[in-house]
């Protein structure tokens, strides 16, 4: 029976982390990882999405009428928000007030709108930060506060490059060359060393602007199958469904070929350039962290000049942050109604 594909985007993207555990073990053991990954990416058994979405915020209402739990959540990141819960008011006025001198970037002693965007990104990616941490300390050999290619490519590769290919297609030194055009567009200083940013710009070009490049011409390679530097309607189909014999297609198929022709082709040529692909899996969703920025300075900005001071911060601080008073608030909240 056919059935859509493991959602495998991008091998090295998905088991970077894999093999970065792996490398001090056995050569053996190493061969037979590549090969068992090789065969499971070739047994298909969920559909595949290439669509790069912003996550929402908070998964709570936002209704400031009711409470300020999604604010909480946007500002923070949902763990923070739950240990500002335990806090006094005191406490959480005084670590708000901390969480203010990160987010003024420019040390101007106002947090604009743009500032106010770029933590609240942070926030929600909080994730991101923590996976270029455990990986930094595996990469950076000589701890000198840099990751070079030198470095990540030895760590990454180191002897695998001895050993002949597995079969199916893989190839390790198509990998590692896949990477270090993505290490060099992250470099931005074309030192060939990374720093903590670069190097998460590398881990995560989706997360990037100048990265998106990359991402696109690394989606199109994986699709493209004959080597035209485009996505035909079969190449497209094919990425996310294994006919495997079986002539009957789900319904999610068809809509999908639809969905080629009539939306992703745009200029009906019958295949994808660089552009609509672009525009299929970097689409330019709603920004949320935009949207609750520019709310949450109206909302506090008592002299109405765009940008908010400490001061105006702290004042309102349980639209920012939870402590015990608003847990217990809203406590008596649900036990009135009750």
């Amino acid at each position: 029976m056919g059935g859509p594909k493991a959602s495998t985007t991008n091998f090295l993207g998905r088991h970077r982390e894999r093999w970065i555990k792996l490398r001090m073990e056995l050569r053996p053991l190493v061969m037979c990882f590549a090969l068992c990954v090789v065969y499971a990416t070739s047994k298909p058994t969920e559909k595949k999405d290439r669509v790069h979405h912003d996550d929402p915020l908070s998964n709570k209402e936002h209704d400031d009428a009711e409470n300020f739990d999604y604010d909480h959540e946007a500002f923070l990141g949902q763990e923070e928000a739950k240990t500002f819960d335990q806090l006094t008011p005191e406490e959480s006025k005084e670590r708000l007030g901390m969480l203010v001198e990160r987010i003024d970037e420019d040390k101007d002693g106002f947090v604009t709108v743009e500032e106010m965007k770029k933590w609240i990104k942070h926030a929600q990616k909080r994730w991101i930060y923590d996976d270029v941490d455990r990986q930094w300390k595996s990469h950076d050999l000589n701890g000198d506060g840099m990751v070079s290619w030198e470095e990540y490519k030895n760590a990454t590769y180191g002897y695998v490059l001895d050993d002949s290919d597995p079969e199916d297609g893989f190839s390790y030194r198509q990998m590692m060359a896949r990477d270090e055009r993505r290490f060099k567009m992250a470099d931005l200083d074309k030192d060939m060393k990374a720093n903590k940013e670069e190097f998460t710009a590398f881990l995560h070009p989706e997360e990037y602007d100048h990265m998106k490049d990359i991402v696109v011409l690394e989606t199109m390679e994986d699709i493209d199958k004959n080597g035209d530097g485009l996505i035909d309607l079969d190449e497209y189909i094919g990425d996310m469904y294994n006919q495997d014999g079986d002539n009957t297609e789900p319904e999610w198929v068809k809509t999908e070929r639809e969905q080629f022709t009539e939306f992703r082709d745009k200029n009906k040529d019958g295949k994808m350039d660089k552009e609509e692909t672009r525009d299929w899996i970097l689409p330019s969703d709603y920004d949320h962290a935009e949207a609750e920025a520019k709310h949450l300075v109206y909302e506090s900005d008592a002299d109405k000049d765009g940008r908010l001071t400490k001061e105006e911060i702290v004042d309102k601080y349980d639209l920012f942050v939870g402590s015990q008073a608003t847990d217990f608030g809203e406590a008596l909240t649900r036990h009135d109604e009750f």
